[in-house]
């Protein structure tokens, strides 16, 4: 059976709809329109939305934003207050909260740098704590970050690398920044997801590894993440609905052509994709060509999100002059 590859819970939610053409038992979904973007609130409420998804139960938020790709500073610098509201929507984070933000990913691989790329970005303040030995603060929160790198670099579970962390640090919060995977090309670099339910670093690229959530790590768990990439073995899929779309549209109906059309299934659309990617690149994944220049916005956009989101008394105008 064809399993295509997605983080995203909106995703897992459209498949499950267009495999049922019901709504998912035991998921809530509210949507929220803007004149440049879509909030869709997914919440799996019980263990049958959790199985039916794929996902553990919790709250998925996905920001849809068309021209993030090719986005004005005007246009970045509402994405950043949106998702500084969202965050704070959760309602996991206050002027108390000391927060550990995670950079997950390999910096020396472009795709997968967005993690180390916005801890590059985030005010840290835990030194000024310790250093003045203090609690709190009037204007900014207790903010930590790593960039723990990945298993290839360091020989470390990065999980392994958390939970130390964490039980030295003892913070109340960690926040966790991965690239993710779409099943859909328009989705990739246009699309942030915030889940309170934790992540699996190198999901994105398929690789199965220690979760980052309150179970292993003993404090609440906030991830955020950006598909960067999509399978191409799913894009392919893809492709081929849509030429097997334009033709039906073309075909007579009643014909042997048109039935035959009808009849090609999921399954054995999948198993000729199969047939033909795998001997020659297998487990192939497909990122924008400028992927460099869209990195570095992405990243901004988050790391200005969690600064004025954990910071009470930062806002837009202060981290614009922080981060350059």
């Amino acid at each position: 059976m064809m399993e295509i590859r997605t983080d995203l819970a909106i995703e897992s939610r459209e498949l499950y709809k267009e495999k049922n053409n019901e709504e998912v038992p035991g998921v809530d979904v509210e949507e929220e329109k803007g004149e440049d973007y879509i909030v869709t609130r997914v919440k799996v409420l019980d263990d049958r939305g959790s199985e039916h998804l794929g996902k553990p139960k919790g709250i998925y938020i996905t920001i849809d934003v068309p021209k993030l790709k090719n986005t004005d500073q005007d246009l970045k610098d509402e994405i950043s207050k949106l998702l500084a509201k969202e965050i704070k929507g959760i309602g996991i984070t206050n002027e108390d909260t000391k927060t550990l933000i995670v950079g997950l990913g390999n910096w020396n691989v472009t795709p997968d740098a967005l993690g180390p790329k916005v801890v590059d970005r985030v005010l840290v303040t835990r030194q000024f704590f310790i250093a003045y030995n203090k609690d709190k603060d009037e204007t900014v929160a207790n903010v930590s970050a790593i960039s723990p790198g990945v298993m290839g670099l360091t020989g470390i579970e990065t999980g392994e690398i958390v939970k130390g962390i964490v039980e030295k640090t003892n913070p109340d919060l960690v926040i966790a920044i991965d690239a993710l995977a779409s099943r859909k090309m328009d989705r990739v670099s246009t699309t942030i997801q915030i889940s309170d339910t934790g992540i699996n670093p190198g999901s994105g690229i398929g690789n199965k590894r220690i979760g980052l959530n309150e179970e292993y790590l003993g404090v609440p768990v906030l991830a955020i993440g950006i598909p960067t990439v999509v399978d191409a073995a799913t894009m392919v899929n893809d492709t081929m609905e849509l030429i097997i779309g334009s033709m039906k549209n073309v075909a007579k109906v009643g014909t042997e052509f048109y039935a035959t059309l009808e009849q090609v299934s999921n399954e054995e659309k999948y198993s000729l994709i199969k047939e033909v990617l795998e001997p020659f690149m297998p487990n192939v994944v497909v990122t924008p060509k400028e992927i460099d220049l869209i990195i570095d916005d992405l990243s901004i956009i988050i790391a200005n999100g969690l600064n004025i989101a954990l910071h009470h008394g930062i806002d837009l105008e202060d981290v614009n002059r922080y981060i350059r």
